[in-house]
């Protein structure tokens, strides 16, 4: 885990994420804390679990964002899910357990690619030896008793020393040509393996290998591809005889559980209505009550091992529009002891979003339209009228936060995109204004209508 104080990773969720500073402050502390406790002797270290969170604010404010980026400004295991996808035991629906299933598999997937970078260069010797084999002796097809091959009994004519010094000069040559990069574009066949079906049992995926105990012969077939193909095959290949699966398990148990993040999202959505008058919602508390014990710390069971999520932060969000806070059941408000509100962005916060950020969608479609040979500029009085135009739509009409932004982009520039495009077409630049948005938006659009407030 990188030692960022608090201060830098809120300068580093600053980057991509405008305003909201409660709930950066709220995380940023929270993954300080996880450092803090890493540090700490085991005894103590055992006793401090981490403090949840539950943002609550209306939708595209920026609460999966900041749970997104701060996964991976640290390169934590990370995985989102819908709390209205899962169901109360015994019903239709995915079980909540598949929460922390799916958590292991971000880890394994993360592990397994960082062992692969430290052992790329001693593959790539071994990918490139195979490659040169496959180009200079092509395999043959095998003729004969199988059996004899089987028993052992059959073995390969030896190579006369004459015939091994032609092959050796040879394989000089295509090693030559090979990192020339002139055999790129020839065909060679290759033999990979052939991955047996899964079948899902109880939310695991089992391979119909591993269920016969490795007794079942690796299934291979021949693929015919060009040789930048063959070397992606070949270098995969070596990289996964070199790397140990039962390290890459146990490194990726202990980052789940030490490191994982959980992000529940729409968790307003399973809360029972106050006032309601019909008495207890079995599903929704259902759900809820299936979530407390993965959020207070228990033992799940996955492919890879038993995985604990006592010391997993998880990060619960929703609107809240109808339901409250308080409709949640009082076993899981007390797991979820920070809250934090996310407010509903403001015409500035629209501007700083078309600006500031690295990612903005300003410099999205300059470099989208460029590919066609059109380039884009954006004047500041195109840019306060976007935002203005955004911030009225959300008043005027549902609430979207800052996914407002894309409608009011793909409205502007649908003429645009349509036309650009082809072989024959020239270089256009083109200088986008204020009036240029009331144009193709339309006045409609950008005024606020004070008739929808009037009763």
């Amino acid at each position: 885990m990188k030692e960022l104080t608090p201060r830098e990773i809120m300068h580093e969720l600053d980057r991509y994420i405008i305003g909201q500073e409660e709930a950066k402050r709220a995380v940023a502390v929270a993954l300080r804390n996880r450092y803090r406790r890493s540090q700490l002797d085991e005894e103590i270290r055992n006793e401090i679990s981490p403090k949840n969170i539950l943002m609550i604010g209306p939708t595209g404010v920026g609460k999966t964002e900041i749970a997104r980026r701060l996964a991976k400004l640290v390169r934590a295991p990370f995985v989102k899910v819908e709390a209205t996808k899962f169901t109360e035991v015994g019903y239709v629906g995915r079980d909540v357990e598949s929460i922390i299933r799916d958590l292991m598999e971000n880890a394994i997937r993360m592990v397994r690619d960082e062992f692969s970078k430290q052992v790329e260069s001693r593959a790539m010797v071994l990918a490139e030896d195979r490659l040169i084999s496959l180009l200079v002796n092509p395999p043959k097809k095998s003729s004969g008793n199988p059996f004899e091959f089987l028993m052992g009994t059959k073995k390969e004519p030896e190579v006369p020393q004459e015939e091994r010094e032609k092959l050796a000069v040879r394989r000089e040559d295509i090693l030559q040509q090979l990192r020339s990069g002139q055999l790129e574009e020839r065909e060679i066949e290759v033999e990979v393996e052939d991955s047996l079906p899964e079948l899902e049992v109880g939310g695991n995926s089992i391979n119909i290998g591993d269920m016969m105990g490795g007794m079942v012969p690796k299934k291979t077939k021949i693929r015919r591809v060009k040789v930048k193909e063959a070397r992606k095959i070949l270098l995969e290949e070596e990289s996964s005889k070199l790397i140990d699966e039962d390290q890459v398990r146990e490194e990726a148990i202990r980052r789940s559980e030490q490191q994982g993040i959980v992000f529940i999202d729409e968790i307003d959505k399973v809360a029972g209505r106050s006032g309601g008058g019909h008495g207890p919602d079995v599903s929704r508390e259902g759900v809820q009550r299936d979530i407390l014990p993965i959020v207070e710390g228990s033992t799940v069971n996955t492919k890879y091992g038993a995985v604990r999520t006592d010391f997993i932060l998880f990060i619960a969000a929703g609107a809240f529009h109808v339901a409250k806070v308080t409709d949640l059941i009082p076993e899981l408000q007390g797991r979820f002891p920070v809250h934090v509100t996310l407010k509903s962005l403001t015409q500035d916060d629209f501007k700083a979003i078309l600006t500031q950020p690295e990612n903005a969608l300003t410099r999205q479609y300059e470099a989208l339209l460029s590919v066609d040979k059109v380039f884009l500029s954006f004047e500041d009085s195109a840019i306060d009228a976007i935002a203005h135009a955004a911030y009225v739509l959300n008043e005027t009409k549902e609430d979207i936060g800052a996914r407002r932004l894309h409608a009011v982009f793909e409205k502007l520039l649908e003429d645009i995109s349509f036309n650009a495009g082809g072989d024959e077409m020239p270089n256009v630049y083109l200088n986008i204004n204020g009036d240029y948005v009331l144009e193709h938006l339309g006045k409609d659009e950008v005024t606020m209508d004070m008739k929808r407030f009037i009763l």
